[in-house]
């Protein structure tokens, strides 16, 4: 018996990463098919990249010009409506007040309905590999700029004394995770997060490789609830939909994910 893929999509959703590259490993598959059912999508980078090269000569600054390019022609592809660089440093990036209120700025302006980011608790993966630390500090800002600085008025008054009034995100959908309790059937668009990950030329060196990969990942994601290709989250419900009710289903598995 399989699940069933999970069906809510947002009106408008915002992805925050840590690089460029970062969210078409990332959920690239699952916001290209929410863009294509009528959701729009804006992306927020932590860093430009600066050191995510091999040649200690090159220089930083270069690199993340390059990196931002590959990041738009990425965008492009998955259909954002626009992606903002923040500048943090590359290697150094800081869950500190100065990003917090760049989140915040970034999730006052455009508003969206839910956010997704890579899940901050993930220090070690369970099948090998050891999470950036650059990762683990933009998720866990984003999750700490949703709730509940960018609900807050008095959280950064500044922002809300210039127009910018709190906002309520009502999901948080966190990917890479170890525990993920929703799967989204990305059958449709796997093909679209390949393409948006070969504009990332600088960090992809084998692309054929890397499809083959990113398949076989994405058959294993599928496999629980019965379709080709999935993407999984875990998913933190803040503020149910008024006109769906409370989710019976959604709930359960927040409190299940919590509870974890």
């Amino acid at each position: 018996m399989t699940d069933l893929p999970h069906a809510w999509r947002p009106d408008r959703f915002m992805v925050i990463a840590g690089h460029p590259d970062d969210a078409d490993f990332g959920p690239a598959a699952t916001a290209s098919r929410w863009i294509d059912q009528g959701s729009t999508g804006w992306l927020v980078c932590c860093t430009s990249g600066d050191a995510g090269g091999e040649d200690p000569d090159l220089d930083p600054m270069e690199l993340a010009t390059l990196r931002e390019t590959e990041q738009q022609a990425a965008a492009g592809v998955v259909g954002y409506a626009g992606v903002s660089f923040l500048h943090q440093p590359d290697g150094a990036l800081a869950n500190d007040l100065a990003l917090r209120e760049q989140l915040v700025r970034e999730i006052r302006t455009f508003r969206p309905d839910a956010v997704l980011a890579t899940d901050p608790e993930v220090i070690f993966y369970r099948d090998g590999g050891v999470n950036h630390t650059d990762h683990r500090a933009a998720g866990l800002a984003a999750v700490d700029a949703v709730y509940p600085a960018a609900r807050n008025p008095m959280a950064f008054p500044w922002l809300a004394k210039s127009g910018l009034d709190l906002h309520i995100v009502r999901r948080i959908y966190l990917f890479w995770p170890n525990d993920p309790n929703v799967r989204v059937d990305v059958s449709s668009t796997i093909d679209r997060k390949i393409a948006a990950l070969r504009a990332h030329a600088s960090q992809i060196k084998h692309p054929e490789q890397l499809e083959r990969r990113i398949r076989e990942w994405a058959h294993e994601e599928g496999e629980p609830i019965g379709v080709d290709a999935g993407e999984a989250f875990r998913l933190v419900v803040i503020e149910e939909d008024e006109d769906e009710g409370p989710s019976v289903a959604a709930t359960e598995a927040t409190e299940a994910a919590v509870s974890d």
